[in-house]
């Protein structure tokens, strides 16, 4: 059932980058079960934080998959009813300790200081939650992709990186392979 519904107000149309462009000097970890019960616990966090509206919370990223090397960054994906009411969420997550990262269109970023959880913030029905679960079931079911794309990050982080979202852009031709096999093993 589709949530379609009219923000109340006009969203951003920029990108604001809070801090401005950050070196990437991470190097990838091997698989640590731990991992999973961060996420648990920065889910509860969250859930304690929005009380306001309806929200969905899912462990997304590298870490997110058994098996595959990673930086150890939690990232997680939290959906709510309108981005633009950012009283409903962002308040209460700066409050929880997060800090505010990325305002942009249909997409807020917020993080902890220690930089070590990524909480990325879209609407119920934004076609990017999709890609992320579509990416990361692919790569938990799929040990040859789930090697490609480990394989990519380590040949992408023994480079050096001025901003961290230029190591993420590089990585965009190998994520669009693997969501299309995805897609056609699905069927669509």
């Amino acid at each position: 059932m589709s949530r379609m519904r009219k923000p109340r107000r006009p969203d951003v149309t920029s990108v604001e980058l809070i801090g401005g462009a950050e070196a990437l000097t991470m190097e990838l970890h091997r698989y640590d079960q731990r991992w999973e019960s961060f996420y648990l616990q920065h889910r509860r966090l969250i859930v304690e934080a929005c009380t306001t509206g309806e929200i969905s919370i899912h462990h997304i990223g590298s870490t997110s998959v058994p098996g595959l090397a990673a930086k150890p960054i939690i990232d997680i994906v939290v959906t709510v009813d309108d981005i633009t009411a950012e009283e409903d969420y962002l308040d209460a997550l700066v409050n929880a300790g997060y800090e505010l990262r990325v305002r942009e269109p249909g997409h807020r970023l917020v993080r902890t200081t220690a930089r070590d959880v990524h909480v990325h913030v879209f609407e119920h029905d934004d076609p990017a939650v999709g890609d992320y679960l579509l990416f990361r079931d692919r790569l938990r079911s799929d040990a040859q992709d789930r090697a490609l794309y480990e394989n990519t990050k380590r040949i992408l982080l023994s480079q050096q990186w001025d901003d961290m979202n230029d190591y993420a852009d590089a990585k965009t031709d190998v994520i669009m392979a693997i969501k299309g096999r995805a897609r056609a093993t699905r069927g669509h």
